[in-house]
């Protein structure tokens, strides 16, 4: 006879479990008590939605289900930020919530929520187990469901009295990962389809990649000399230094790369949904019907079709279909090479950060010292905000596993994914990227950092406004400036206070030497970079955007 919870703790390690980010709470308190005994190692957070999203960073980075635990009511509420990322990324994530005692539902008892109404919209599937002897199959199952198709979030409740009820179950299994290979006919047409372009592309985006899928992918563009780039926030997804990369497609793309796929008379979608913030507000690609031929490549039939018509579907994951491309060749010297080089020389000077920018700290020649002194397999994560266009844009991806940052647009996702990415590889340098308002919605997870001896750098690029908001109200309603100003702490000091090492940088030569100082503490550090407003993109200053110009 084993209690509820440590059957939950038994399937978690058959899966192969490493660590669980987690708050306490008393509603699951028998599965903490199993714990003690587990090789599992437990994480514990600041806050459940920091929690939830350094199981989104597992998640993004490995393929294997991140593993999150909340509890009730409250916890769960703060952990639905971190589910909504998932969800919308298509990140394997699974999050456990206790529960109230099955006893006393629906009398509104101490912090009682229907999870399956309230997370029923956010999560791919969310369920509750009554029967503890039922917990085996529960959890393999939430594994599958997590991994297969388009990946994402699963929720399970559970009730805080069948955690400590004693039943037989079962030994747990491992879940058996699920592959969906394209078929032979679907290859041979889309060898057609590429054979008689004149002007293709291909955009890489969406989950189930590899290492080895990025390196497959990269040889099948060097074949056929075919242009490539990458969806919003899935840039590790090819080497930016390839020569057939062509850039980021994302916010306010590169124009050139832009009218390329308007105008491209083939565009081979590889593994993403090519979204509003990609597709340019659906510009790029109208919806339902685009005016180029279109390929689509998803591991799930439900998205094939869904918001474009392809000419061609093909349901398969990424992985398998970068492998099954990679073994084709043209039987003729592609006519577009020279269009690919051109891309590719459009990219190099697009991602050159600018010498200057208003006020003392010139962002461009920051972005360009740390390209000269990280080494290609630091990994870089930032939530959302203007700040985050300096990576996207002048950070030259190279390696697999180098970026975490969600395409759902969340503020607040940097820190809490920098602590787990830092887990993941204590070995590689981790960058956090943040605004000074994207900071202080999860940058309580830097004492996570501290607590763990983890040593991640957060770079905190401080304008006092909240940045892009303030960019949209000058443009929308100029000079009418409201709610968007910012007073903030000394985040120097706050690192310090926390047990970490902080640095100021008010000139842009500040920045090198206390990036060494950070470095070299081996301590968490914050380095808080103040920039001045009216440098509220790369190219355009809000002076610029206020007056129309």
């Amino acid at each position: 006879m084993k209690t509820g919870g440590q059957l939950i703790v038994e399937a978690l390690e058959a899966n192969g479990v490493e660590r669980i980010f987690c708050v306490p709470g008393e509603s699951y308190l028998a599965v903490l008590d199993a714990l003690h005994d587990s090789p599992i190692r437990t994480v514990v957070c600041r806050q459940e939605g920091g929690a939830a999203m350094m199981a989104d960073c597992e998640g993004r980075l490995t393929g294997r289900p991140g593993i999150c635990f909340v509890t009730r009511g409250p916890g769960a509420t703060n952990a639905s930020a971190g589910i909504h990322i998932a969800m919308q990324d298509s990140v394997p994530m699974i999050v456990f919530i206790g529960q109230i005692a099955q006893g006393i539902r629906e009398r509104e008892a101490f912090q009682e929520v229907d999870y399956r109404a309230f997370f029923g919209p956010l999560a791919k599937w969310a369920t509750e187990i009554d029967d503890a002897a039922r917990i085996p199959e529960i959890v393999t199952r939430a594994f599958s469901v997590a991994t297969s198709g388009r990946p994402g979030p699963v929720v399970i409740a559970l009730p805080e009295d069948m955690l400590t009820s004693e039943v037989e179950a079962p030994a747990a299994q491992a879940w058996t990962p699920v592959e969906t290979r394209p078929g032979e006919p679907e290859m041979r047409k889309l060898t057609e389809l590429l054979s008689n372009a004149e002007r293709p592309i291909a955009i890489l985006g969406g989950t189930r990649w590899s290492a080895k899928a990025k390196s497959d992918i990269e040889k099948a563009a060097e074949a056929w000399a075919l242009p490539v780039g990458c969806s919003f926030r899935r840039q590790m997804l090819f080497d930016h230094l390839h020569p057939c990369y062509a850039g980021d497609v994302g916010i306010g793309p590169n124009p050139k790369l832009a009218a390329y796929i308007k105008e491209a008379d083939l565009v081979l979608l590889i593994g993403g949904r090519f979204s509003e913030m990609p597709s340019s507000d659906y510009t790029l690609l109208k919806s339902p019907y685009p005016d180029q031929t279109l390929v689509h490549v998803h591991a799930d039939p439900n998205e094939l079709g869904r918001v474009y018509k392809p000419a061609l579907a093909i349901n398969a994951s990424a992985a398998a279909f970068a492998e099954a491309l990679a073994d084709i060749a043209p039987e003729a010297p592609p006519v577009w090479e020279a269009e690919t080089e051109r891309l590719h020389g459009a990219y190099l000077a697009w991602s050159t950060p600018p010498e200057t920018s208003p006020g003392p700290v010139a962002m461009g020649r920051i972005m360009k010292h740390l390209e000269e002194v990280l080494p290609e397999d630091a990994i870089f994560t930032n939530g959302a905000g203007n700040y985050a266009t300096w990576i996207h844009r002048f950070h030259r991806f190279r390696r697999y596993a180098t970026q975490a940052a969600p395409t759902s647009g969340s503020m607040g996702y940097g820190v809490p994914a920098s602590v787990a990415a830092k887990m993941l590889f204590p070995e590689r340098e981790v960058i956090a990227f943040a605004g000074d308002g994207c900071f202080l919605m999860n940058g309580q997870e830097f004492a996570t950092a501290v607590q763990y001896d983890l040593p991640i750098t957060v770079v905190v690029v401080n304008n006092g406004i909240y940045g892009t908001i303030r960019m949209h109200q000058e443009r929308e309603y100029p000079g009418r400036v409201i709610g968007t100003d910012l007073r903030n702490p000394d985040f120097a000091a706050l690192a310090r206070a926390y047990g970490g090492h902080g640095e100021t940088v008010e000139t842009t030569e500040d920045f090198a030497p206390a990036f060494e100082r950070a470095r070299a503490s081996g301590k968490p550090s914050i380095i808080e970079v103040r920039i001045d407003p009216e440098a509220i993109t790369p190219t355009r200053t809000l002076t610029d955007i206020r007056e129309g110009r």
